[in-house]
Parts: structure tokens; C-alpha cells; sequence
């Protein structure tokens, strides 16, 4: 491939994305396009910024001006830039639409126009909505159940829309809650190293049995790489992974690796209007492209705590 376009390489999930793709598309010229709001940081690729294979764009996907003459003579684009923070959805919903939805369908505007051969979208498995045994197949149906998910929702249906119209060659990819270094503490892991380090209080919400399957973000770049190697044109590709944990038993453990006090440090705040009680996705479907997750929670978390504790002055504040 000699020109690969990847939305959001800033940020948490896009930097690792980029990196990756950097290592393994040692030929291929590398676009990334990031707006980098609050989540997102150039410090996540500073370390490839200087190849001249590398090129960054600080615009909007809104911009359609620079979208476009970015997008122009790309084979693959990589649409992972989002707003993702549930609890930001519910205040800033204009944000969520303006990026998740609108911003998807500029990027497709162009891809069509240019006629990129391979556009896959990063999704999520919250557009079908909490389950409480049993996992989702990629042939379920949607039921979001905030405005972030919503959001996501929106932006698969207009794919779907493109897709069939247009037939192009887009692949949807829902995964799980992706964990790893360079997440904004906003989210759960990151945001209890963060008190843990600051020595802050770390709210929980409700009562913190919510369960949640974690999906490294080495397993999800390896993922993501088969399915740009192997996965079909107009095909939805569920990556997850089985290593399902309650709220609190993430909390326990980070305190316990910090040997921090955990019911001195841990304490319950008032829900979410609503908050999904266990995400779970079936992804038997990428197992058959020769793909399986590996890594567990436990087996990063100290390297994760590590990393925060030498990079904390990047984050001043844990909530924005």
C-alpha cells in the first residue's frame, strides 16, 4: 500500500493503531489526521513524527477542504477518530454528531470520490446495548442506549447506506473495551491509576458490578491487522475477547498492585442516567481469519500503572 490515511492517530486507541501499522507498512506513506482535542496528544507519535513517511494534519474532519486532499490517492483509510467518553455524551451530544456521524460521512464522501480501495471504521460493541448472559453476533441488532452509542449507531447505518448504495469497500470493526498506556483517565483503568497516583479519590459508578470485557490494544492493532489482510469487503467483524471483570474488581486490583488502601481510596458516586450492566461480544467470526485475543488485564496491568506514574504531568486534571 503506498498511501494509508488513519482518523484520530493521536489518540488512545488511533496512536497504537498508528504505530503499528508504522512498523509493519514499512513502504507505505502514512497519513495521520487528528483534530487532537483534549484525548488525543502529539506526544503518542512523537517517536515516528520525524520519518518522511509520516505526515501530521491538525484539522477537523469537518474540514472538508484538507479531508479531502488527504484522502486523495490513499489505498487504505483507517476512520478511528471519535468522540468516545459516555459520560461527556450526555452534556455534549451537538460534539458526538458533529464528529461520530458527520465526520464518517465526509470521510466516505471522499473514499467514494477517490475510490480508496479498503475503508475500515472503528466501532463499538455498545451499539447493541447491554445483554446479561450469552454474547452479541454481528448479525444482532442494534439498541444503543446513550448518545455516545447512539452516536456510533448513527455512523454504521450511514456505512450501511454508502455500502449498498455505492458498494464500497468498507469493513466495520466493534470491539470491546480496549485497555493499554495513553488513555485519557476519563476512563476507568487510566482514571483509577490516576487517583491512585494523585492520591485522590476514585468514584465508582452505582455500585461498580457492572461487568466489562477487556481487549488489550496489541491484541486489537494484531486484530485490526488481519482484518485489513483477510477481512471481506461490506463485512462487520466483532473483536473482543472473553476476560469479562466487574468495576470493582478492576479497581481491586490496580489498588492492590499499588498497595493502596482500596476502601480508603475507592468510594461510590450516583449512576449514569443509564448504565449498561455487561457488554459482551461473540467474535468466533475473526477467530476463523486466524485470530485470538491473549493478554489479560493482569498481565499489563503494572506496566500500565508504570507508565502513568512517569507520564501524569500530561494529564493535570482527570475529568474535562
Amino acid at each position: 500500500m503506498r498511501k494509508i490515511l488513519i482518523t484520530g492517530g493521536c489518540g488512545f486507541v488511533g496512536s497504537h493503531l498508528t504505530e503499528y501499522i508504522f512498523n509493519n507498512y514499512k513502504k507505505s506513506k502514512i497519513i495521520i489526521y487528528d483534530k487532537i482535542t483534549y484525548a488525543g496528544s502529539i506526544k503518542n507519535i512523537k517517536h515516528i513524527l520525524l520519518n518522511k513517511r509520516v505526515k501530521l494534519v491538525k484539522k477537523d474532519l469537518n474540514d472538508i477542504k484538507y479531508l479531502e486532499k488527504n484522502i486523495k490517492g490513499c489505498d487504505l483509510v483507517i476512520n478511528a477518530a471519535a468522540e468516545s467518553h459516555v459520560d461527556n455524551s450526555f452534556n455534549l451530544t451537538d460534539e458526538f454528531i458533529l464528529t461520530n456521524v458527520l465526520g464518517t460521512k465526509h470521510v466516505l464522501d471522499f473514499c467514494k470520490k477517490y475510490n480508496v480501495k479498503k475503508i475500515l471504521h472503528i466501532s463499538t460493541d455498545e451499539i447493541y446495548g447491554e445483554i446479561y448472559k450469552s454474547s452479541f453476533k454481528e448479525t444482532s441488532g442494534f439498541n444503543p442506549s446513550n448518545p455516545y452509542s447512539s452516536s456510533k449507531a448513527a455512523a454504521e447505518m450511514i456505512i450501511n447506506g454508502y455500502s449498498h448504495s455505492y458498494n464500497l469497500p468498507t469493513i466495520i470493526i466493534r470491539a470491546n473495551n480496549i485497555f493499554g498506556t495513553r488513555q485519557h483517565p476519563e476512563k476507568l483503568i487510566a482514571g483509577c491509576c490516576w487517583s491512585m497516583i494523585k492520591k485522590k479519590k476514585f468514584y465508582l459508578h452505582g455500585n461498580g458490578l457492572q461487568k466489562r470485557s477487556f481487549l488489550f490494544i496489541g491484541d486489537f492493532c494484531k486484530a485490526v491487522n488481519k482484518i485489513i489482510m483477510k477481512g471481506k469487503s461490506n463485512e462487520i467483524y466483532n473483536v473482543g475477547s472473553k476476560f469479562e471483570y466487574k468495576n470493582i474488581e478492576i479497581t481491586k486490583m490496580i489498588a492492590k498492585k499499588m498497595n493502596m488502601n482500596f476502601k480508603k481510596f475507592i468510594s461510590f458516586t450516583k449512576d449514569r442516567p443509564f448504565n449498561d450492566y455487561r457488554y459482551s461480544v461473540n467474535f468466533s467470526k475473526i477467530k476463523k481469519l486466524g485470530w485470538k485475543p491473549k493478554v489479560r488485564v493482569e498481565d499489563k496491568i503494572s506496566e500500565i500503572i508504570d507508565w502513568y506514574k512517569k507520564n501524569i504531568k500530561r494529564y493535570p486534571n482527570r475529568y474535562l
